[in-house]
């Protein structure tokens, strides 16, 4: 199975839809939410300061993500795939991550792009932070999130489509007619 990078704004559905993807193929997941979130709470220097950083809506900067995404990377089972939940997020990251990756002599694989709107993402991310208390989800932080979003990971998008990767997949909904439309093409 090649890589994936699952792509899309803050409350499109990334985790939901590798969690997905990982049950059907068995799959190694790298969710950099995941992992920043596990050092946050385990009070480490690293979650200290990517608590601050996270708090304004801010990303964390590239050599920091590179280091622990190669660490985790390599811990992953190999030839299964792996999919990619939150990164890269910026051009930089993206040229990053395949030199990274042709380093152990892997591609990036396939861009999966989740398009949703952005009154659902917000609704969606109101709830979720109800749900599971999630700080960094509260109105000011989200919208400070989606303008970082349109201002430098949107514009990734474009440059996953000239590296031939991009696959966009738009909400009509209903996660299961997303889902089939993503397993329908993954199994192509």
């Amino acid at each position: 199975m090649k890589n994936i990078i699952i792509f899309g704004a803050p409350g499109s559905g990334k985790g939901t839809y590798s969690d997905e993807i990982v049950a059907r193929y068995g799959m190694g997941h790298i969710s950099t939410g995941d992992v920043l979130r596990a050092e946050i709470k385990n009070g480490t220097e690293l979650g200290k300061l990517a608590k601050g950083i996270i708090d304004k809506g801010q990303l964390i900067p590239d050599d920091l993500m590179i280091d622990i995404l190669a660490k985790v990377y390599d811990e992953q089972e190999p030839g299964k795939g792996v999919i990619f939940d939150g990164f890269p997020r910026t051009i930089a990251q993206a040229e990053a991550l395949k030199k990274m990756l042709a380093e152990r002599g892997h591609e990036m694989g396939n861009m999966i792009e989740l398009i949703v709107d952005e009154e659902t993402l917000m609704a969606r991310l109101l709830n979720r932070a109800k749900e599971q208390g999630r700080a960094d989800d509260n109105e000011e932080t989200i919208k400070a999130r989606f303008d970082v979003y349109h201002k430098q990971t949107e514009p990734l998008a474009e440059w996953f489509g000239k590296e031939g990767i991009r696959h966009t997949f738009t909400w009509k909904g209903d996660k299961e007619i997303m889902l089939k439309e993503i397993f329908d093409f993954l199994d192509k």
